[in-house]
């Protein structure tokens, strides 16, 4: 009997970790193709060559091939290199004048960056030894023109024809908007049906364009599927989203739960787990000496760890962070961000020195212990499409205070006072008083009820947050999508 042929995948991404991490699409991008990867299906992942990839990783790439991609009227190089990490092939495509840069995204000629990446993607699927693709799975506006150029410059070769793209949102504030002189200058489709769609007023949207031309479209959490479908979070596609709802799903990212392991966390001085959060006090009373804090175990350590934006809900806390410390608690906030908010943490800090401890850096080690340290874990935010702090503080008993939103919405269950069910605490409205009256509960909760207390922590502890459900989910859309489900 003949060997049963595995599904193909190419995994696109302009990040992915270990190589380079901007965001939560680095996190994904380095995880979810692992862990797709199986005995019937190959599933690879396709990056730019960016200079900050570190050199051991670049040192162990091999040269597969070099070629010349069509952009508009130029003529570009393109080298393939390639390396298997973790079990998982990874195809990087070289080209120094886009991307020997000192970051991943910012830059004048970011539309021109990214449209030659999209469009050496295609071109290189002809170069691959024993690899070609039944599905492209894109993400975010650095790959957007996939599907669009897939359809309008490959479309007519019959090897290309059958290739699905699914499309995954993970922030659709970013949308990659550009002049519209670009569509014929950088992408040569002026005069194509991909110019009215990549239309946006008198720009083009290149994300606008993957919405219109794949065919599934994805985000990162279901209630974030149905929120962009509204004008409020839609960030002007909503209608286009309403009329594709039949084709969008939403699907829960993970975590990497090996390297968010309070028991195994080399961070930690004293690790811990649910059966014995012992560790878990000691490491509160370390970050409270080593913060200028009174050590007292009776005081719930409330912790924010965020980029200080209004969209982290940094405006709501700002205004009732006055009236929060008031109450017998503490307050350490981990983060850069807006000049405004900096400015107001210093003042807190200075006007409450015994409560409120700011710390206004980007600080990964830290953030690690203050999840394990913490007692409960502050996330506002105005919009969250995944979030995944809520998810690493829960796997360290440290219980989220969130507003109903996006991926926060999905992830938190809601303390019930009747049942004692939940994994942390939310409030619905987009108010200071609502996250207020929900910090005070949660506060009151851990004074008077330490036993409802602690079983939320035990519940939040023991919830599944891996990536195996999430794998799951996409490997049966992977597998409708191409017709084997």
């Amino acid at each position: 009997m003949p060997k049963k042929k595995k599904t193909s995948v190419l995994f696109a991404a302009f990040e992915a970790v270990p190589f380079i991490k901007t965001g939560g699409l680095g996190d994904v991008a380095g995880a979810l193709p692992g862990m797709l990867n199986s005995k019937d299906m190959d599933v690879r992942v396709i990056l730019p060559k960016l200079s900050s990839i570190p050199r051991q990783y670049t040192d162990k790439m091999e040269y597969v091939a070099s070629l010349t991609v069509p952009l508009g009227w130029r003529r570009q190089y393109c080298g393939i290199e390639t390396l298997k990490h973790d079990g998982v092939t990874y195809y990087f495509l070289d080209n120094e004048y886009y991307f020997k840069r000192d970051g991943a995204y910012g830059f004048g000629d970011d539309s021109e960056r990214i449209a030659f990446f999209s469009k050496a993607i295609l071109e290189c699927l002809q170069y691959l030894p024993d690899f070609f693709p039944e599905l492209i799975h894109c993400n975010d506006w650095h790959t957007a023109l996939v599907p669009v150029f897939l359809h309008e410059h490959y479309g007519h070769l019959a090897h290309y024809r059958d290739i699905k793209v699914l499309y995954t949102i993970h922030n659709l504030k970013f949308q990659g908007i550009f002049p519209r002189w670009d569509c014929g200058d950088v992408l040569g489709l002026t005069n194509t049906p991909a110019e009215t769609q990549l239309l946006w007023g008198d720009a083009i949207n290149f994300m606008k364009g993957a919405v219109c031309y794949s065919d599934w479209l994805s985000t990162v959490s279901p209630t974030y599927a149905d929120e962009i479908c509204t004008s409020y979070y839609g960030e002007g596609l909503d209608s286009i989203f309403r009329s594709r709802r039949s084709r969008l799903s939403g699907i829960l990212n993970g975590i990497d739960i090996k390297e968010y392991d309070p028991e195994h966390d080399k961070l930690l001085k004293t690790p811990f787990n649910v059966d014995d959060l012992t560790g878990k006090a000691e490491e509160k009373a370390r970050i409270q000496k080593e913060l200028g804090l009174p050590v007292r175990e009776d005081v719930p350590m409330i912790t924010m760890i965020s980029r200080l934006t209004e969209q982290k809900g940094m405006d709501l806390l700002v205004f009732i962070l006055d009236e929060l410390l008031q109450e017998d608690v503490q307050v350490v906030v981990l983060g850069i961000g807006d000049a405004k908010y900096e400015h107001d943490m210093r003042h807190f800090g200075s006007q409450y020195p015994e409560k409120c401890a700011p710390v206004l850096k980007f600080d990964t080690d830290l953030s690690h212990r203050l999840y394990a340290a913490a007692d409960l874990l502050l996330m506002p935010s105005l919009f969250e499409p995944c979030g995944l702090s809520q998810m690493i503080a829960m796997r360290y008993g440290t219980l989220p205070v969130v507003r109903e939103t996006g991926g926060l919405k999905d992830s938190v269950t809601p303390y019930n006072q009747y049942t004692g069910e939940g994994t942390g605490f939310s409030f619905s409205n987009y108010n200071a008083h609502e996250l207020l009256f929900t910090l005070q509960s949660a506060v009151k909760l851990y004074a008077e009820n330490p036993e409802a207390f602690h079983q939320l922590r035990r519940n939040a502890m023991t919830a599944d947050f891996s990536w195996v459900a999430s794998a799951k989910q996409y490997r049966e859309l992977y597998l409708n999508l191409l017709g084997k489900g």
